[in-house]
Formats: C-alpha cells, structure tokens, sequence
C-alpha cells in the first residue's frame, strides 16, 4: 500500500481535517490544528507530504521519525501539530486495513470508557453555576470552567474575591462530590497563582490546570509543596522531549497533552508512559473536533494513567458547528453516567462524513483568540 494524496479541510467552528488517501481505497482522517494557526499547519502538512508521497502509510513510527528529525529545525506547535493530524491519519489506515480498532494495536485496552468532562466558561465570570448545573443535570460528573479574568503580575483581592465567589457558586449549585476543574489558562503569574491556590483549596477541586505557564513550570514546585490540590499541566508542551523534564520535576500531578498537537497517537502514547512510571496521571486536553477526541479515546484506552477526558460538545467555540456534525454516526461517541465509551470500529473508530466536510470547508474560518489587555494598556495573557 502506499500513499497517493493528501488533503486539508479548514472547517468550521476553528477545526482543521486531513484526509490521506492510498492505491488501495483506503482513507485515514487527521485532525492537524494548533487553535487560530490552521493556515499555517495546513501549509506544514503540505510541505511534509513530499516525505509521505509514495511511501507505506503502514511504516508509522518510521514515517514519524522522518519527518521529526528529517529537518533540522525541530518540535514547537506548528510543524508538531501537522506531524500529529498525520500520525492519526496514518493510525487510521492501519487499522481500518487490518480491520482492528488503534488501541487494539497497541496492545489491547484497559478499560471499556472513561470520564470525560464538559468545559462552561469563566472568561466572564456570570452564569457558571447555572451552567454547571445544566452540565450535570445532562449526566456528566465533571466540568472545567476558566478562573480569572486578566490579572496583573500582582493584582487586588477584590478580583481574588470574585474568582472564590464563582466557584463556591459552581460548588454550592453541584454539590461536594461533583468534579471543578478550574484552569488558570496561564494568565496568571506566580505571586498571584500562590494566593489563589491557597483561597480555592476550601472547595475540593478536581485539580488546577496551568497555573502558570508551562515555561515557567519550574515555579510549581513553591506552589505543590503547600497545596493539597492537583496541579495539571501540558497543553503547550509538544514532545516527550518538552514533557520530560516537567515530568520527572515532579512538579505535576496530572499531564494534559493534547493529541493534535503533541505527535499524535505515537508520541503521546510514549508521553503517557512516561508520565505513568513516575505516578503522574492523564488528562488529554481537546477542546477540538470529532478525529481528536476519537483519537483521544485511543490513546485513553490502552493507559493505565488516564483518569478523566475533555471534550467539546457545546463549548463556547463551536457556534456554526459541533462536536458530532461531521461524523456519520454520532452514537459512536456514547455519553453515559458521566463517561464516554472507546469507539470499538477499525481505525479510529468513526466515520467521517466526508460530504460534509467538504460542504463546510467551502465556508471555512479565520479563527483568532482575543487580544486582551490590562487597565493600564498593557498587553494581558488571555
């Protein structure tokens, strides 16, 4: 078998979709994105596929090896988003060739679902409790919600006020044994992460994702030595090789690679491991489409880390579309008692409708994160 074509779809909400195509009829589906650079990836995956043309789709972890170390220049969100969207993609062939769901091959599952998690807002701290409670009376256990609005390096206690305000809201309208996830989204600095964490500790929260950025994980250590709460990480890193050293520093709880942008199937995978020999636990981040969280749920099913998984039904993002319009059937994502089932069928276990995809591209997106800035004209971490 080898591969003959390969082609990006910019749909909308803010997703981007590969198809890869082979002389034996079959097709494998990728979802290449880092949020607001899908132009930029698309054009990476194109200059990668003069590596693939041609080649045996079934050679993954050869084919991953080329076009990671076939250039000089290596890793960072943009080319590793496009490897990862790829690496799906080929994962998908392979199994829908050999008839076998992709955590088949790689060893078999450990479990037959997993918990997932609904993601409610917190930008604008408003109605979250409300939200919560309609996210838990729809059957999850679990939501995320963002903490803050922007804050200065240091800020005042009336903004800290407002953060505990919202969440003991979210507590209070969900009851004590409900899952908070709170993600500081790495808009806040160290001085103000320590204050924080300490106020929210009364509420028993799931854990605390990106307190700081990850390039400044190093500051978590002051802040896990005096905070009972897990403390997350990871979805701005892009390789084993940025995972590493946050890993071993056991400066982290729990890691949240995100399977569009960290290599893939392959290279979270070995992520994950990692991160299981040093008693870290997993949470995939995907605020994305229907391949990523389908390739998710692989990686989930063969994991003996994995505890809980996000996804993006009825996020904020998705207004023109959702999470199941471009699969042909939907039910393969089954929501129940607050889990998620592992898609059973070969490859990644959906079918993409590929009509569709094409119907939606033609309207496409030019999806950009907001600009923010603080009360003195500064620029703000969004």
């Amino acid at each position: 078998m080898k591969i003959t074509s390969m082609t990006t779809y910019t749909v909308p909400p803010r997703w981007l979709f590969l198809k890869i195509e082979t002389d034996e009829g079959i097709v494998g589906w990728g979802e290449p994105i880092i949020e607001g650079k899908a132009a930029t990836v698309a054009a990476a995956v194109d200059e990668l596929s003069d590596l693939l043309i041609g080649k045996d789709p079934a050679n993954i972890e050869d084919l991953w090896t080329i076009m990671y170390r076939g250039g000089f220049y290596r890793g960072g969100p943009i080319l590793m988003s496009a490897i990862s969207g790829i690496d799906q993609a080929l994962w998908d062939i392979k199994g829908k060739a050999l008839g076998q769901p992709v955590h088949q091959l790689l060893g078999g599952k450990v479990r037959d679902r997993i918990r997932t998690y609904s993601w409610i807002g917190g930008d604008r701290p408003g109605d979250t409790a409300a939200a919560a409670l309609e996210t838990k009376n729809r059957g999850f256990t679990a939501v995320k919600m963002n903490a803050t609005e922007e804050l200065q390096f240091i800020d005042s206690y009336t903004k800290v006020d407002q953060v505990i305000e919202n969440v003991q809201a979210v507590r209070e309208a969900t009851g004590d044994d409900f899952g908070i996830g709170i993600d500081f989204h790495g808009r806040v600095h160290k001085p103000m992460a320590k204050v924080l964490i300490k106020e929210l500790e009364p509420y028993r929260l799931l854990f605390i994702e990106e307190p700081v950025l990850s390039e400044h994980f190093g500051s978590l250590r002051d802040v896990m030595a005096n905070t009972p709460t897990p403390i997350a990480l990871g979805e701005r890193l892009f390789s084993r090789w940025d995972f590493r050293e946050v890993i071993a520093s056991g400066a982290v709880d729990i890691i949240q690679p995100d399977v569009s942008h960290s290599g893939g199937i392959t290279e979270t995978r070995k992520i994950a491991m990692m991160a299981e020999a040093y008693d870290v636990a997993l949470a995939l981040h995907c605020p994305l489409g229907p391949i990523a969280l389908a390739s998710c749920l692989q990686v989930d099913a063969g994991s003996y880390n994995a505890f809980i998984q996000e996804q993006s039904l009825g996020i904020h993002y998705n207004t023109s579309n959702d999470l199941l319009d471009y699969v042909t059937d939907p039910t393969v994502f089954n929501y129940e008692d607050g889990m998620i089932d592992i898609p059973s069928g070969p490859g990644l276990g959906i079918e993409v409708n590929e009509e569709y995809v094409i119907e939606r591209s033609a309207e496409g997106h030019r999806w950009r994160n907001p600009i923010w800035r603080h009360a003195d004209g500064s620029f703000a971490e969004w």
